[in-house]
């Protein structure tokens, strides 16, 4: 396989881009959709004339266009349709959406004439999609950034040549709940690593020889990938979050036994490539969509700054064909958006001009739900990497949020394979980009792509065990259910809904019924202060000869276990688990 085909703010509220300044990717391109109505898919004309007769083909011609199956050939389509399980009844019909092909330059116009023509419903334009990714870091003035950029370029010179350390250590999300999701415990359960399990990538681009992209990359699955540095840097970031191989060196991924497939958007567009990688995925397997796109909040044109840019399944075609993979069993996870936006927003309920009357808002909970899992970003422990961009699983000021996103993973000082946007990694650089590495991945990107990672942790163990995978739902549910809570920031209350951050432990204990053991606690010790500053607090009681840890505890129960211990006529029965997780106390006493 070869290589790759401002101004200072608070912390965490930070625009996307380098310093602060917003990131600027290569356009794929911009799509013209057209959906019929049933009886153009069944007949094969708008007006059940024949088709070189037909009004739109008369159009067409005049106008040098070519109009395609947006999901390829009808007798196709329906086959898989109806391969789809019952609870795949509400798939919209998939063989309506069609792809204009040329008039690049007045793609607005043509959708406007089209949706007067006898047999189509609508016709919309869509945004070209970009990496939901960015948020780096504000600088005060130019000068910061050229300073910056010097120590950028001279630790960068040092570093050319020389063997790659082991970066692992800099990958906090990693390690143990609540700082992280606990994959390094994961590792140590059967299938954990996420055996069994494959993942397919889509976006637009990948250095496919990077030394953390090991034996486990099956390749490109659909698309053409597009020559963009930038691109490229950011799928291999994603694919070394999801899967860097045990070398020793550089960067681990959080399932590095998963096979890793890619799907590239450039040329068949984001919702036939999501369908293309839903079919080579059996139910369970996970598919990524780490992209957003500009959305109506400003007239659906892209800014550097990412302002506005919401999920993918806002437009019709794109919603169709992640609700084709989740019916399949497919576990889409997607990625919030960078747009700072509410999904919940009114704006959002308006059904734009051109989409189909069928068209409800997927943001809403009560609208029909794609499946999808969908990922905001949230501030890693404060110190990583020495920033601080808010407390602990607060909603980044970029985030999207709402209802409507179930899960939160890292969304800056991710550690991974590859450079930063389009330059070479001010982890460590050099000639190749094979040994590119970067702590500053940022966004919703990353954050959902930890997200995929755990969900393929679970499912290898599951499979491992010779269970049946989890389907969508499940897991969605699994996600809100367990984890690590979401926080506060200043100006961004919990409220604004980023949910919580995966705990592989926590998950794995809820779906594996333990056992509880009850005991009287002898003696207590408390990290009123622990070391280090940006760790947990966790209360420990000496209970039946051993340690037992509740993690994080509330003040109300820190306070009532100091309370019977000074008092001396209380008791404290503790509950925990095989694990010596502290999962109830008991404080009773006489007067």
């Amino acid at each position: 396989m070869g290589d790759s085909l401002g101004s200072a703010r608070s912390a965490g509220a930070q625009d996307p881009g380098p310093e602060g300044a917003g990131f600027a990717y290569h356009p794929v391109e911009r799509e013209l959709i057209v959906v019929a109505r049933p009886e153009l898919a069944e007949s094969g004309s708008p007006s059940g004339e024949p088709l070189e007769s037909s009004a739109l083909d008369i159009f067409l011609m005049d106008q040098q266009l070519a109009l395609e199956p947006l999901f390829g050939s009808e007798a196709r389509v329906r086959e898989a349709l109806a391969l789809l399980p019952r609870h795949g009844a509400d798939v919209p019909d998939l063989t309506l959406f069609h792809r204009v092909r040329g008039g690049e330059e007045r793609l607005e116009e043509l959708a406007s004439r089209l949706a007067g023509l006898p047999g189509i419903e609508t016709a919309y334009v869509k945004p070209s999609a970009f990496p939901a990714t960015g948020p780096f870091g504000a600088k005060d003035d130019k000068a910061d950034k050229d300073d910056a950029d010097e120590r950028t370029d001279e630790g960068r010179r040092e570093k050319e040549g020389a063997v790659t350390p082991d970066f692992s250590g800099r990958q906090g999300y990693l390690g143990p709940a609540p700082q992280g999701v606990d994959a390094a415990w994961a590792w140590l359960q059967a299938g954990g690593s996420g055996e069994g399990v494959s993942i397919v990538d889509v976006e637009a681009a990948w250095q496919l020889g990077h030394r953390d992209l090991g034996p486990r990359l099956a390749g490109i699955v659909a698309g053409t990938p597009v020559e963009d540095l930038a691109w490229r840097n950011h799928g291999t970031g994603v694919l070394g979050v999801l899967g860097g191989s045990r070398t020793g060196s550089g960067t681990l991924g959080i399932v590095p036994e998963a096979v890793l497939a890619l799907a590239s958007v450039h040329g068949i567009g984001t919702a036939r490539a999501i369908t293309c990688a839903a079919d080579r995925l059996t139910p369970g397997d996970i598919l990524l969509v780490p992209l957003h796109r500009p959305g109506p909040r400003f007239g659906y044109a892209a800014d550097d700054d990412q302002r506005g840019h919401i999920p993918l399944e806002w437009w019709p075609d794109d919603f169709a064909a992640v609700r084709y993979a989740t019916a399949r069993g497919v576990v889409v996870v997607e990625a919030a958006g960078n747009g700072a936006e509410s999904l919940d927003d009114a704006l959002y309920e308006a059904r734009p001009d051109g989409f189909p009357a069928w068209w409800r808002n997927p943001f809403d909970p009560a609208a029909p739900s794609s499946g999808a899992i969908v990922v905001g970003a949230g501030a890693p422990p404060p110190g990583t990497h020495g920033r601080d961009h808010g407390p602990d699983r607060s909603r980044l000021g970029f985030s999207n949020f709402g209802t409507r996103v179930d899960a939160q993973g890292w969304g800056h000082e991710v550690t991974t394979a590859g450079g930063f946007w389009n330059r070479p990694g001010e982890l460590q650089g050099g000639q190749s980009e094979d040994t590119w590495y970067t702590d500053a991945f940022s966004g919703t990107s990353p954050a959902s792509a930890q997200v995929a990672g755990v969900l393929a942790s679970l499912q290898g163990m599951l499979r491992t065990a010779g269970l049946a995978p989890l389907a969508p739902e499940p897991l969605r549910e699994l996600l809100r259910r367990t984890g690590s809570p979401q926080r506060e920031a200043p100006g961004r209350p919990s409220s604004q809904r980023i949910g919580t951050r995966p705990d592989l432990r926590a998950a794995v204990a809820h779906l594996v019924p333990r056992r509880i053991t009850e005991g009287l606690a002898e003696r207590f010790w408390d990290d009123l202060l622990p070391d280090p500053h940006d760790s947990a607090t966790r209360l420990r009681l000496y209970v039946n000869g051993a340690w037992r840890t509740l993690g994080d505890p509330e003040p109300h129960v820190r306070l009532a276990v100091h309370t019977a211990f000074a008092g001396g006529r209380h008791t404290v029965r503790v509950r925990y688990t095989d694990d010596d997780e502290v999962v109830g106390v008991t404080v009773t006493g006489e007067r």
